[in-house]
């Protein structure tokens, strides 16, 4: 039976490398954005993935965002939490809005979204949750504490559920993916980028087609044994 799987955040970067490496696996995906319409209408069209606008730091329009899916595709068997931002500043000069932007976008929502799914999952005894966390949600980074306090709290989110979750055949991963070469990186300066490489042991970054061929093994039924679980890949840069 074709299996139905939401990527959040799934029409860019690695979330639409995503969504791509799913739909090529034979599930029927949707992806959602939050603003750029344009992009995201372009992306539908060039790969054939239904894409839906909500923003996923609202609660009520997840759980209006997923019914519209499931009513359009059907119940949903694979979540992939991808969507997040970031709004980098030191602690003595964050705002109280950037703390709260990047705790909502980056772990909020995780919940958000999980919730709206977990029923029809427990109901079939089947589902994948798979959330997208950071390198920086392992080690900390200098300026992004609501960062990494958010992807951190993905990482203790997974631990929990997956107890929760486990004899419902629901398996509950994460992946923390280091630097990975993303429009994100795009503008930044050759010297900003040869110094960040060299603290990667592998010599260079990631690339969103190695993080999605993670995801598509966690989302496969050979992943069953998996759960609770952090897949770390970031060429060796950090270790925990």
């Amino acid at each position: 039976m074709t299996k139905i799987a939401l990527v959040t955040g799934g029409t860019r970067g690695i979330g639409g490398a995503i969504s791509i490496a799913l739909k090529n696996q034979g599930c029927k995906v949707a992806a959602t954005y939050n603003s750029n319409s344009e992009k995201a209408d372009a992306f539908a069209k060039e790969h054939g993935i239904d894409v839906f606008q909500w923003n996923v730091a609202d609660a009520n329009a997840c759980e209006a965002g997923v019914k519209e899916v499931a009513e359009k595709l059907g119940s949903i068997d694979i979540l992939i939490n991808n969507a997040g931002i970031s709004k980098a500043a030191m602690s003595h000069k964050m705002t109280i809005e950037q703390w709260d932007d990047v705790i909502r976008t980056d772990l909020d929502s995780v919940f958000y979204m999980t919730r709206c799914v977990l029923e029809g999952m427990r109901e079939k005894a089947f589902g994948r949750i798979i959330s997208i966390s950071s390198i920086n949600g392992q080690k900390g980074e200098m300026g992004l504490v609501n960062y990494s306090a958010a992807k951190a709290g993905v990482l203790g989110f997974t631990k929990a559920l997956a107890q929760e979750t486990a004899r419902k055949n629901i398996t509950v991963n994460a992946i923390a993916p280091g630097y990975i070469d993303t429009e994100i990186l795009a503008d930044a300066s050759e010297d900003f980028l040869k110094g960040l490489i060299t603290k990667i042991p592998v010599g260079r970054l990631g690339t969103v087609e190695e993080i999605s061929r993670i995801v598509t093994f966690l989302a496969s039924d050979d992943a069953g044994f998996v759960t609770g679980s952090t897949i770390t890949a970031n060429g060796g840069q950090y270790f925990i």
